[in-house]
């Protein structure tokens, strides 16, 4: 009887294992990116991304490319959908809002569609900048 319960122990223990020690679909949002757009105006940027739950949080965003519509500060907002399958692959929807601290009022919305460390979609631009409109294709790849 003793030798069954250690079995049982044994087998609850490795089906616990099998089933737990994936990452979480967070994690593949979570990191530094660099994002080419292309459309009206072509512009290029870096910025670190934190997934919390669904929504998306940015820092360290700097504008590679010279814009008039983002020269210093802003902020970054967003949110995702993500969902897994059993080989690992991590695909969903994205959106990320960029809103400009120096000039004010431009705002720069990123939707698309997260398929592992890439993030591909369309963009738009509004705002109050002379030159600040604008639409177009983007990629975000994790780096």
């Amino acid at each position: 009887m003793r030798q069954f319960g250690i079995a049982l122990v044994m087998a609850v223990g490795l089906v616990l294992v099998a089933c737990g020690g994936g990452s979480s679909s967070n994690d593949t949002v979570t990191g530094n990116w660099t994002a080419t757009l292309t459309g009206t105006q072509d512009l290029t940027f870096t910025t670190s991304l934190q997934s919390n739950g669904s929504s998306v949080t940015g820092t360290n965003l700097t504008f590679t490319t010279s814009t008039p519509c983002f020269t210093s500060g802003g902020s970054q907002t967003g949110s995702f959908i993500l969902s897994g399958n059993l080989n690992g692959n991590v695909t969903g929807t994205f959106q990320l809002t960029i809103t400009s601290g120096t000039p004010p009022g431009n705002t720069l919305v990123l939707q698309g569609t997260v398929n592992n460390n890439t993030i591909t979609g369309t963009w738009t631009l509004t705002g109050l900048t002379s030159g600040c409109t604008g639409s177009g294709n983007f990629t975000l790849t994790k780096m």
